[in-house]
């Protein structure tokens, strides 16, 4: 169905916009507002809320979190330094397996509607031009593995759990992949694969993505943040949005929930809220 969306969207992305044959180029696209309607953590998350995996009272809480992040633009400092902390902290101990398992259910579920067509359909026209699509994300690498998968994508980079004897710490390897953390992680995957990031393409929504998008020889900013359109109009990038009034209107929350910062503040309160539920039950 996906596959047919792309394919419906061809108007969108204009009869007249072509993608060279390149080996030595590729695209690599953010996910949360720019392949996605609204933030992928958010959906992964209302989707552990119906598993009873936490409460609507912590799902709520997260998403003003995540609000309040976005509004206050606070993705520095301490921010950071408590997301890179918290991040994931809630998942300690679970196999990889079952992560992987609920992010293709939770996906299935919530987020397959939400890919807007017009983004996979400017994927689509790098692989039919032989060209290798990454998704770049600060969400959980295995979300972000299973949308590249589901969207017939060639892979996808994001933020990594630390992992021992196939359970996850609750820690991370290394730094949340958000802001310049996105370039040097697309610099190392170009050096390993061959790629002229000259000949490359980058998409993002967010100004946040500016290291990212300013690393490759065709940026364009999709369905962009008020900062990002006059960035782009500065450099002359190119600017698509896909976006309508009344679907900008219906998705304005989610949408507001994409900021990378906010899902270390997410995990700090599924952590609370599943070692409430580990007690509870240990006293039984």
């Amino acid at each position: 169905m996906i596959a047919s969306a792309a394919g419906w969207a061809a108007a969108e992305v204009e009869a007249a916009l072509t993608v060279p044959t390149d080996p030595t180029s590729a695209a690599f696209f953010d996910v949360d507002n720019t392949m996605m309607q609204g933030a992928s953590i958010y959906y992964f998350a209302r989707g552990l809320a119906r598993r009873d995996y936490f409460t609507s009272r912590d799902l709520a809480g997260f998403a003003w979190k995540q609000l309040r992040f976005r509004l206050l633009a606070s993705e520095h400092g301490g921010d950071m330094a408590t997301a890179r902390t918290a991040a994931l902290a809630f998942v300690a101990g679970w196999p990889v397996g079952e992560l992987e398992q609920l992010a293709e259910e939770i996906f299935d579920e919530l987020m397959a509607e939400r890919i807007w067509s017009g983004t996979h359909a400017l994927a689509r026209l790098h692989l039919d031009a032989g060209q290798r699509v990454w998704l770049v994300t600060a969400a959980p690498i295995e979300l972000g593995r299973v949308i590249a998968q589901r969207l017939g994508l060639t892979g996808a980079l994001g933020t990594v759990a630390e992992v021992e004897d196939g359970k996850y710490t609750g820690r991370l390897a290394g730094d949340m992949l958000h802001g310049p953390a996105k370039a040097t992680a697309i610099s190392s995957l170009a050096a390993a694969e061959g790629l002229d990031l000259e000949r490359c393409s980058a998409y993002s929504d967010s100004f946040n993505d500016t290291p990212m998008l300013s690393l490759v020889g065709h940026a364009v900013a999709v369905n962009p943040d008020p900062a990002l359109r006059r960035e782009a109009r500065k450099r002359g990038w190119e600017i698509r949005d896909f976006r309508t009034g009344r679907k900008a209107a219906k998705i304005a929350l989610p949408a507001a929930l994409g900021t990378g910062a906010a899902v270390g503040a997410a995990f700090v309160g599924l952590a609370l809220r599943r070692r409430r539920l580990t007690a509870r039950t240990a006293t039984r």
